[in-house]
């Protein structure tokens, strides 16, 4: 990747033709140093990514046969810890190839890797109650209450842990699509979730519930394809989100 220019988070240099944009996020542990607080500089972690990460990635997309995305960010994350400062842990890596669709590894799981697959469907509800009265459930849910109910667009993501040792089955994003659109996409996309779904008939349609209940759908058959759940993450709206189960 070129040195030089000004917008690093469109690109060194920006393109002014077709390209392939990815992104890399790097996350370290260590004891920051105690006079300039740094715990490595940012700009070595990002000449870091230039110099041992991107061209690992576009050498990669040209080996026959193809590593599978998982095996790939784990190849990368080997090759970042190898020119880490003395003082720092590699934590995990993260690659995007797409805004939808993120592959990660992590020094806790070292020999899995994580994928990451965003959806969305559209869908109405109302948040009410039934055993308050009509005063309380006003009181809490405010517009949400009301009768008619009201729709959003959520977004999900779908996090799946896969093994990368040697043999290990590998789960693409059109496999994990195709249990997605199944379990969840078909059954909730269009529909008043109260009215239309048997699983919010006794279960309030909130967006906590509704993670829960997207990664109960989901899990066996994650499983069935060799891989497993690890999180499922809805958005009711930009700045409002629930994830099933919570962790880090």
């Amino acid at each position: 990747m070129p040195a030089g220019g000004s917008n690093g988070f469109a690109g060194i240099p920006p393109a002014d033709a077709f390209c392939a944009h990815h992104e890399v996020t790097v996350s370290l542990i260590g004891r920051p140093n105690p006079r300039t607080g740094y715990l490595v500089g940012i700009q070595h972690v990002d000449a870091m990514v230039r110099a041992h990460g991107w061209p690992l990635i576009e050498s990669m997309s040209h080996e026959r046969p193809t590593p599978s995305p998982g095996v790939a960010v784990r190849r990368v994350a080997h090759a970042l810890a190898a020119h880490l400062p003395p003082a720092s842990q590699l934590r995990s890596v993260e690659w995007a190839p797409s805004p939808f669709v993120q592959y990660t590894w992590s020094s806790s799981m070292p020999d899995h890797a994580t994928l990451t697959e965003h959806f969305e469907f559209s869908a109405a509800h109302r948040l009410h109650c039934p055993e308050l009265g009509d005063e309380e459930n006003r009181r809490i849910f405010g517009k949400c209450n009301h009768a008619s109910g009201h729709g959003h667009n959520y977004r999900v993501a779908v996090s799946v842990r896969v093994p990368v040792g040697p043999g290990a089955p590998a789960l693409g994003v059109g496999t994990l699509a195709s249990i997605v659109n199944r379990c969840v996409i078909d059954r909730f996309d269009h529909r008043h979730l109260n009215v239309d779904c048997p699983e919010f008939a006794s279960l309030n349609p909130s967006v906590e519930h509704i993670a829960m209940v997207c990664h109960g759908l989901l899990e066996r058959e994650v499983a069935g394809a060799g891989a497993a759940l690890a999180r499922v993450t809805v958005w009711e709206t930009e700045k409002t989100s629930a994830s099933y189960p919570a962790g880090d």
